[in-house]
């Protein structure tokens, strides 16, 4: 799969949106080449849908329990997601897994506190100091259909600390976080991306032309 759209986003939130602030502060730079067009959510009463609409950015809200089944409710947001026409999804602290009409139609990235493939769901910080491991960090990948199997884009390393708690671990985890996503996304939309098997390429890196 080669891909190289223009930088559409929409943004996926189920919480407070700080990556989705980073995403629409580094939007800001037009050579960025990325902008959000919309931003979606599970729930109502965010703070990710207050500043999506503080910044003026359309957004949506698709709960599961509005729906009989999953398969309505994934059918749904793939829908609405759709309404945008995005080159790229970004799962920004969206706490539900994306169904196979999001997956087949649109790239969805996400991002998670460990370095994949260790500590996998929804407890990585906590498994990772369980474990005692004296490194750590966080993934960009791209969602599949499995929780946290995708194929990885990026990481980076956070020390673990003698000190550390699972709170304090988590928020420098998720200070590089923001910034990896940030650049992430800014360099797949501006320089495009292959996927081979599980490898994830940004850019022209093989001789060949990203189309």
């Amino acid at each position: 799969m080669c891909v190289s759209k223009a930088g559409r986003l929409v943004v996926l939130v189920s919480g407070s949106g700080t990556n989705l602030q980073a995403l629409l502060d580094a939007s800001a730079d037009p050579s960025y080449g990325a902008r959000v067009v919309a931003v979606g959510a599970d729930r109502d009463g965010i703070e990710g849908l207050v500043k999506a609409s503080k910044a003026g950015i359309p957004t949506f809200v698709e709960k599961l329990g509005n729906y009989p089944t999953r398969a309505d409710w994934d059918a749904a947001i793939a829908a609405k997601i759709a309404e945008y026409d995005p080159s790229l999804v970004v799962s920004a602290g969206f706490m539900k897994i994306l169904g196979a009409p999001t997956l087949e139609a649109f790239p969805v990235l996400n991002t998670h506190p460990a370095l994949l493939p260790s500590f996998p769901g929804a407890h990585g910080v906590r498994d990772a100091l369980a474990h005692g491991v004296k490194v750590t960090g966080c993934t960009v990948m791209l969602a599949d259909a499995g929780v946290d199997t995708g194929p990885i884009v990026a990481q980076e390393t956070v020390p673990v600390l003698p000190d550390d708690d699972e709170a304090v671990l988590h928020e420098r985890i998720k200070t590089v976080e923001r910034r990896l996503l940030v650049e992430i996304v800014g360099r797949m939309v501006r320089e495009g991306w292959t996927v081979s098997g599980r490898i994830v390429r940004i850019g022209n890196q093989t001789g060949g032309e990203s189309t």
